[in-house]
C-alpha cells in the first residue's frame, strides 16, 4: 500500500506555528454559560487547540434528517476567535438513539451471537451496510457546513476504531470475511491451506462455508490461521470504515488534513497500528500511564513505537490524563511532576502536539471521575496550575526552534509485530505465559538499565537501517522478512535474536527442521523442542539458573546443536536428570560480514540488562557504539535540519540523580543546575532540556 503524503495541520491566520495543546472538549455536556469561562481559562493556559464533537452525533442530528449546528456554530466562533483552533470530530463514534431503535440491525455480536445494546459507546458494527449509509451522510453534512470554517483546522475522524467493537460476529461480518478472504486467497482450495483445514475436518469446498470464529464450546480450540486471519479481517474492516469517512470528508474539504486517533501501547494491539500509518495524513495517538515502577518507561517505548509508525514525522498525542483515569480497578493519580514530565516524554519522543481528554472535567456519565486539566476542583488546584505552566514550556519550547526537528535516530533497533502479538495470543501454544509484546518492552528496558536508549520499530519499518537489531519473540517470521534480515548480517548487520522468533511463517505454519526454521544459518543454532517453565502442577520447574548468574524462566529453547565456529557465551546449570544442564543458552555466530546472538530463554527485564554486556561484546559493540550513557537517566535527542540538538534527560530513578549538561538548558523540572552550570541535579519526575547548537 502506498503511504499518504504527510500533512500537518496549520496555526490559523495570522498565527505563528506552535507545539500544539489542548484536549477533547465537550461543551454541550455544560450549560452556555460555562463555555466563556472555559475559553478565558484555556487562553490562561495557553490552549490552542480542542478536539470538538467526538461525541455528539446525538446533538448534531437529533432526528433522522434533522441537522443541528447552531451551538457547534456558536462554540466554534467562540474558540476561534480566541486563538483557539478546532479539530473537528467526524461525530460518528456512537450511534444516537434514534438510529439503534429504528436499525437494530447495526449493532455488533459477540462471538456467542448476543447483540451489544445502546448503553455505552461503539455499538455499531463496522461492515453495516445501513450503519455506514448513517455515517457518511453525518460526514457530508459536517463537511459542507464546516468547509469555509477558518477556524477548523483537521478532521478528528471516528474515535479509537475498534476499542469496543473490534471484533463483530454478526452475518454481516460473516459476509465480509468471506469476502475478505476470497480477495486475499483467490480460491478456497488456498484458504484451506493457509488454515491447515485438512486438520480435525475443517477442509471447506466453497467461501459460503466460511464463518467468523464464533463459540465453538468452552475449552476448546480455534482453528489458529483462522483466528489470525480473522484477527487481520477485523483491523482491515475498521480501517476500511475509517477510509469510508476520510473519504467523504476529504471529497469535500481536500485541502484539510484527517487523522484519528490510535492506541499504541506496549500491550494493547487491537488495530495494526503501523498499517494503519498508511492511511491517515498524520499519526495521533492515545496514551494512558502505567502506573507503578514501569511508569516512564513504558511511556517511552509506546512513544518511541508510535514514532516509528509515523516513520519519524511529527505525530500527535491525541489523549493522555492529568492525574487517574476512571476505568481500572484501582485508578491511581499521578505524583506531583508527573503530569507535566509525561507530555514531555511524548515530546522528547516526536509528538508535536499534546493533548488530553478532556478538558473540563465531567459532573456525570461513566467518566466522571477521570481527570481532566479542569478538574472537579476547578481552576484553584494544582492540575490546572500545572497545565498553565505546560503550555507556557511548550510555548518555550517552540520558541527555542523544537518544530521541525525529528527524533535523532538511535543505535538499536527493538523491533515489535502487531501480527506477532495476535498469533501469541492463541489458547495453543507452548505456554500461555508468553505473549510477544512483553519481550520488545523487556528489552528497551533492559538497554535503558546499560544506558542505551533504543528505537522501536514495527517489523515493516526500516530496521534493517540500524547498527543493531533486536528480534524479540516475533513469533512470525515471513520468507521475506527471513531474507530481509539474512541480507543484512550478511552485509554486515548486528543482530539479537530471542526464543519464539520464527517459529512459524505468515500462516502461522511452523517453519521445518527445528527451531527458528527461516534463519537457523544466521543465528547458528538449532532448537529441536521448548522446555516450558511453571509451577501449576507439583513438582515442575519455574526457573532455571544460567552460567552467567542469571535465570530463566517460562520457556527455555532446547538447543541441540551450534554451528561450527558459534561461540557458546552462557548454558543452564541444573539437575543432570532434567536435561538442561550445559545445554546452551546463549550463543554468538558469525554469518556473512555480520555477527548474531540468540538468546534461547525468558530472562527478563533484570536477566536482560546483566547479560547485555557480554551479548554486546559478542557482537563487536563497543559502550560508545551503542550509544551507552547514565543508567539512571533516559537521555532522547531531538535534531533540526539546522543541526540544533534538543536533549532531554528524565529521571528514572526515585533518588536525586546529578549529570553533566552539553548544552544550555531550557527547561527544568523539579530539576536545577548545579556547580559552573555544566550539571544538572534532577530529583524523582523531574526533568530537563538543553539545547546546542552545531558549529558550521
Amino acid at each position: 500500500m502506498t503511504r499518504r503524503s504527510f500533512r500537518w495541520p496549520q496555526p490559523l491566520a495570522g498565527d505563528k506555528p506552535r507545539i500544539w495543546y489542548g484536549g477533547d472538549y465537550n461543551p454541550d455536556q455544560w450549560p452556555e454559560e460555562v463555555w466563556d469561562n472555559d475559553i478565558r481559562l484555556m487562553v490562561k493556559a495557553h490552549v490552542n487547540f480542542v478536539s470538538l464533537g467526538i461525541f455528539s452525533w446525538a446533538n448534531i442530528e437529533p432526528e433522522e434528517g434533522v441537522w443541528n449546528f447552531d451551538w457547534l456554530d456558536r462554540i466554534i466562533d467562540k474558540l476561534g476567535k480566541a486563538g483557539i483552533a478546532v479539530d473537528l470530530a467526524s461525530a460518528t463514534a456512537s450511534p444516537p438513539p434514534w438510529l439503534t431503535s429504528a436499525h437494530p440491525e447495526v449493532l455488533w455480536k459477540d462471538y456467542r451471537g448476543d447483540t451489544c445494546w445502546p448503553g455505552a459507546r461503539q455499538h455499531w458494527r463496522p461492515t453495516s451496510p445501513v450503519f455506514r449509509d448513517y455515517a457518511l451522510k453525518l460526514c457530508r453534512a459536517m463537511a459542507e457546513h464546516y468547509k469555509d470554517n477558518p477556524y477548523v483546522v483537521a478532521w478528528h475522524v471516528g474515535n479509537e476504531y475498534g476499542c469496543h467493537n473490534r471484533f463483530d460476529y454478526s452475518d454481516d461480518a460473516m459476509r465480509a470475511f468471506q469476502e475478505w478472504c476470497r480477495e486475499r486467497y483467490g480460491t478456497i482450495d488456498a484458504v484451506n491451506d493457509a488454515w491447515g483445514a485438512n486438520f480435525w475436518s475443517q477442509r471447506m469446498t466453497d467461501f459460503s462455508q466460511i464463518i467468523p470464529p464464533r463459540f465453538i464450546g468452552d475449552g476448546n480450540f480455534m482453528n489458529p490461521g483462522k483466528l489470525l486471519d480473522f484477527k487481520r479481517f477485523s483491523s482491515d474492516a475498521l480501517k476500511a470504515f475509517y477510509e469510508a469517512e476520510r473519504d467523504a470528508l476529504a471529497e469535500i474539504t481536500p485541502d484539510m488534513p484527517l487523522t484519528t486517533n490510535f492506541m499504541v501501547s506496549a500491550s494493547n494491539s487491537v488495530m495494526n497500528y503501523d498499517d494503519w500509518g498508511d492511511v491517515v495524513d498524520f499519526v495521533s495517538n492515545d496514551h494512558y500511564f502505567t502506573p507503578g515502577e514501569a511508569h516512564l518507561d513504558e511511556m517511552a517505548y509506546a512513544a518511541s513505537l508510535t514514532d516509528g509508525v509515523a516513520r519519524k514525522n511529527p505525530w500527535w498525542l491525541m489523549e493522555n490524563s492529568t492525574s487517574a483515569v476512571n476505568w481500572r480497578p484501582i485508578n491511581y493519580r499521578k505524583e506531583p511532576g508527573q503530569m507535566i514530565r509525561d507530555a514531555m516524554v511524548h515530546v522528547a519522543m516526536g509528538a508535536d502536539a499534546v493533548g488530553f481528554f478532556q478538558w473540563r472535567q465531567s459532573r456525570a456519565g461513566a467518566e466522571k471521575f477521570h481527570s481532566s486539566m479542569v478538574p472537579l476542583a476547578g481552576e484553584d488546584s494544582q492540575v490546572f496550575r500545572d497545565v498553565c505552566t505546560l503550555g507556557r514550556d511548550l510555548d518555550a519550547l517552540a520558541d527555542a526552534g523544537l518544530l521541525g526537528s525529528r527524533v535523532e535516530r538511535a543505535k538499536v533497533a527493538v523491533v515489535f509485530d502487531y501480527e506477532s502479538q495476535w498469533a501469541t495470543e492463541h489458547t495453543a501454544t507452548p505456554t500461555q505465559q508468553v505473549r510477544h509484546w512483553t519481550e520488545p518492552l523487556d528489552w528497551f528496558r533492559a538497554l535503558l538499565d546499560v544506558g542505551v536508549t533504543a528505537d522501536v520499530v514495527p517489523v515493516r519499518g526500516e530496521w534493517d537501517a540500524y547498527d543493531v537489531v533486536v528480534l524479540p519473540s516475533v513469533y512470525l517470521l515471513s520468507e521475506a522478512d527471513s531474507q530481509r534480515l539474512r541480507d543484512y548480517v550478511q552485509g554486515g548487520g548486528k543482530v539479537i535474536v530471542t526464543y519464539a522468533t520464527g517459529i512459524s511463517d505468515e500462516r502461522d505454519h511452523i517453519w521445518l527442521g527445528g527451531f527458528p526454521g527461516s534463519i537457523r544459518d544466521v543465528v547458528g543454532v538449532r532448537v529441536e523442542e521448548f522446555a516450558p517453565l511453571g509451577d501449576d502442577f507439583p513438582g515442575t520447574k519455574n526457573e532455571v539458573s544460567l552460567s552467567n548468574g542469571t535465570t530463566a524462566h517460562d520457556w527455555i529453547d532446547v538447543i541441540t546443536s551450534v554451528a561450527d565456529g558459534a561461540d557458546v557465551i552462557a548454558t543452564y546449570d541444573d539437575d543432570p536428570w532434567s536435561g538442561l544442564d550445559g545445554v546452551p543458552a546463549i550463543v554468538a555466530n558469525r554469518f556473512g560480514e555480520g555477527r548474531s546472538v540468540y538468546v534461547g530463554c525468558r530472562l527478563g527485564r533484570d536477566g536482560l540488562a546483566a547479560s547485555l554486556p557480554e551479548v554486546l561484546d559478542a557482537l563487536g559493540v563497543a559502550d560508545s557504539d551503542s550509544g551507552s550513557g547514565d543508567a539512571k537517566v533516559l537521555r532522547v535527542v531531538r535534531e533540526g535540519a539546522d543541526g540544533t540538538r534538543f536533549a532531554f534527560l528524565f529521571n528514572r530513578t526515585r533518588g536525586k540523580v546529578t549529570v553533566p549538561v552539553d548544552g544550555e538548558p531550557l527547561l527544568t523540572s523539579m530539576a536545577s543546575v548545579v556547580g559552573d552550570g555544566d550539571a544538572v541535579e534532577i530529583t524523582p519526575n523531574g526533568f530537563v532540556v538543553t539545547r546546542s547548537v552545531c558549529a558550521d
